[in-house]
């Protein structure tokens, strides 16, 4: 048993080369570049290139290897990791959460684990309780984990550009200045629209050939450093003393400080391996680090700088790359490796982009946008088309308007450093409220790491000139989108909360003049976990009917990454058994993939008919009456229990209208009846539905007519046809608000609701069954 562990420890640490390690391992191919661009120069004293490579043995060892693969990584949600992991395991153990939609079932939920009961927690509770005072903290909190959210979309935009620029770079040693700058602009645009075309067929078509690549460049990286280690400078291990960055920072001084925004992108991809933990396991990314990637990136920097000590000689700046340490007979198939490796390394941060997005929008934390499963047995792998082809424009524009490494370099450098600031903020939090450890403990984490990454930043913000500001404009941009999204979302919620209506006067509308009862199911989408939506109310209003079967949807996303198909189902009475009406809660975590909406319609009918099952089977035992059924919040979990079985299709067509309901005992029983229920509808020939439950013969409730009519009137309901509907909003500011607030919501809010999907293609509500019901938010 312990050897097919190892063994499948191996194969996924042999996998996640090249989903994980792409980026980090291909950093050597700009970090020296980028260092030596203009701050410092390279001197015979050889002061300089080994302070650097001092800086960088020492960078890797603290930041990815010692913060992330020892501490970071062991802060998992469930096994996913990344920054909404992070925030969703500090929602769960504090009310810090903006989401308002929070019930106490879904803390029963499996996935909503709590590593010690919150009356057990001493350490901790002034810090739990301090946040969940003040209600500034909390949107400071979110704020937070937007802009590590959005500095990671900026990492998608900036890494595929370095990267891919980067390795075409190689050419400069074969072309000559003027043919370089006319040569290498145009073939990095061209292999950046090439991988952003791709997307659209998921990387499952190609992925096995992705951890070869990276482990052919890691093994070919790790011979080039041993060779030039040997061939040019042994003694260059001796820079491993931290000596040398006391040194280094002593003769260079500010300029020294200033070049450290090109050493940190030694880092670029660290947060990758906290990122795509979901898909492999800590054991696995650990190994495949501490084995592989750690050494062969140490042995990579210090063959260069072995090379680089004994070679001053440089007629500019730009020529202190990578291939000016490679051999000239093995450079050409090296520039080749390296260009399929940069490929590698930016499909998984534009992946990474991708579900960072879905997370966020799942979350309620940005505007609706297409999602596209491209697997069917790989989850987790999918492709948004706007995202897509907006990440490709930003490429190009990059690339063409930079055309440099140092520019690239300096964009890229602020976007890696300010999420893994983000990152151990969060760690900090979570290591006092989830982990219960002592404040000081957390302190010194925070203060250890944070000092550190806050040196790399300072040097970032100095070239905000050179190309910083770029990551801190689509930063602005980007939170500005997700903060007005979310607050008018919050507030829209808050909104229907005080707008909404009685269930007295939902009982009522039976008994007014007019109203009538349409065959049919009508699903009527709501964010309310309680009461009646003022959407409803206003169909109603203008149009006196509803359907006999009436169920008030909420779709909701839950703080945990996925919820057990058992526990997706919320289900309830509103009011009485006559009238026929519920309330069912659908609830998703935030890497959930929501279904299609035959497979939810059914799922739906057979849960409901589960509860009527269960509810009669309650009512028989507990004798409760009809005003007990008018509880708000009473809901049964409907999973996978023994009175759901299947819906089967017969193509069976009959032009007599005719309901039959009979119970029987199969061939064979094994103590269980089959009740089925089938309706036949006069109608033109069509698809008739039967619905199978199975029953316990001696049940008492068998004879339950009121049961039987339930169910008899679900079957005959779902044959009439469902209609789904749903709210069709429009917002503006309530008078008297600030210019501001009148532009976010009035214009800004509104803006993105038009130009992005409704809520009707995220659900994937048909539209010949869609009923809209026009509402006006004054917020």
């Amino acid at each position: 048993m312990q050897r097919e562990t190892w063994r499948t420890t191996m194969l996924l640490a042999y996998q996640s080369l090249g989903v994980v390690y792409g980026d980090l391992s291909i950093s050597p191919l700009y970090v020296y570049k980028s260092t030596f661009a203009d701050d410092i120069t390279h001197t015979d004293s050889n002061d300089e290139i080994l302070g650097v490579l001092s800086f960088v043995f020492w960078t890797l060892t603290l930041i990815p290897l010692l913060k992330y693969v020892s501490i970071v990584l062991r802060a998992d949600d469930n096994g996913e990791g990344g920054t909404f992991a992070l925030y969703s395991l500090i929602c769960r153990h504090a009310n810090v959460s903006l989401l308002p939609n929070r019930q106490l079932a879904d803390e029963e939920l499996s996935t909503y684990s709590l590593e010690r009961p919150p009356e057990e927690v001493a350490h901790g509770s002034r810090v739990r309780r301090w946040l969940e005072a003040h209600r500034s903290l909390k949107t400071a909190l979110l704020v937070m984990v937007m802009i590590g959210t959005c500095m990671v979309i900026g990492d998608g935009v900036l890494t595929p550009v370095i990267s891919v620029f980067s390795a075409v770079s190689g050419l400069e040693l074969s072309l000559s200045k003027h043919q370089h700058e006319y040569a290498v602009t145009p073939i990095t645009c061209a292999i950046i629209v090439f991988l952003f075309a791709l997307q659209h067929y998921g990387t499952h078509r190609v992925g096995f050939l992705f951890a070869p690549i990276i482990l052919a460049w890691l093994i070919c990286m790790s011979a080039l450093g041993v060779y030039n280690i040997i061939y040019w400078n042994p003694q260059v291990y001796m820079a491993l003393n931290p000596v040398y960055m006391f040194k280094f920072l002593k003769k260079t001084k500010k300029s020294g400080w200033m070049s450290l925004g090109g050493i940190l992108l030694c880092m670029t991809g660290s947060e990758a391996m906290f990122a795509d933990l979901g898909h492999f396991s800590y054991s696995a990314i650990q190994l495949a680090f501490t084995s592989l990637v750690y050494p062969a990136l140490i042995l990579g920097y210090m063959g260069q700088a072995a090379y680089l000590t004994k070679h001053h000689d440089f007629d500019s700046s730009y020529q202190i790359g990578y291939y000016i340490s490679v051999p000239e007979a093995v450079r050409w198939p090296v520039l080749v490796l390296a260009i399929m490796a940069s490929v590698v390394g930016s499909q998984a941060i534009i992946s990474g982009t991708f579900s960072i997005i879905n997370q966020s929008q799942a979350l309620s934390c940005f505007p609706r946008v297409k999602v596209v499963h491209t697997s069917a047995k790989v989850h987790g792998q999918i492709y948004i088309p706007e995202i897509n082809w907006m990440l490709m424009v930003l490429c190009i524009a990059v690339t063409v308007g930079f055309r440099d490494t140092k520019h690239m370099g300096n964009a890229s450098g602020l976007a890696v450093i300010t999420v893994m600031l983000v990152t151990t903020c969060l760690t900090s939090l979570v290591m006092m409220l989830c982990w219960h450890r002592p404040p000081v403990l957390a302190l010194a984490f925070f203060v250890f790491f944070g000092s550190i990454e806050a040196l790399y930043f300072s040097a970032s913000l100095t070239k905000f000139l050179d190309g910083a500001w770029v990551p801190l404009l689509l930063a602005l941009i980007l939170v500005a989108v997700m903060f007005v999204w979310h607050h008018t979302t919050v507030k829209k919620y808050e909104f229907d909360l005080h707008n909404k209506v009685t269930m007295e006067w939902l009982l009522a509308l039976c008994d007014r003049l007019g109203m009538v009862r349409v065959p049919g199911i009508g699903l009527v989408y709501t964010d309310l976990t309680s009461g009646v939506p003022a959407n409803f109310s206003r169909f109603v209003t203008n149009l006196p009917a509803f359907h006999r079967v009436l169920v008030f949807v909420c779709v909701k996303s839950v703080p945990v990454p996925r919820v057990l198909p058992a526990e997706r189902y919320l289900v309830g009475r509103v009011g009485p058994p006559g009238h026929r009406s519920y309330r069912c809660i659908v609830r998703y975590g935030y890497r959930d993939v929501h279904q299609d909406v035959d497979s939810f319609e059914t799922e739906l009918v057979e849960s409901l008919a589960s509860f009527i099952r269960l509810d009669a089977l309650f009512r028989c035992s507990d004798a409760r009456s009809d005003a007990d059924y008018e509880r708000e919040n009473a809901f049964t979990v409907i999973g996978s229990n023994p009175l759901r079985r299947r819906i089967s299709y017969d193509d069976t067509h009959d032009s007599a209208s005719s309901v039959e309901i009979r119970v029987e005992s199969p061939t064979g029983s094994n103590g269980t009846n089959t009740m089925e229920l089938t309706a036949m509808p006069a109608a033109a020939p069509r698809v008739v539905k039967r619905v199978r439950f199975l029953v316990d013969p001696g049940s008492p409730d068998v004879e339950d007519k009121q049961m039987l009519e339930e169910l008899h009137e679900l079957c005959e309901a779902r044959e009439a046809g469902t209609a789904f509907i749903m709210g069709h909003s429009h917002v503006k500011a309530k008078p008297g608000s600030s210019l501001l607030r009148r532009l976010a919501i009035g214009y800004g809010y509104n803006f993105l609701r038009r130009n992005c999907r409704g809520p009707d293609v995220v659900l994937r509500v048909p539209p010949a069954s869609l009923l809209e019901v026009g509402m006006v938010y004054v917020l």
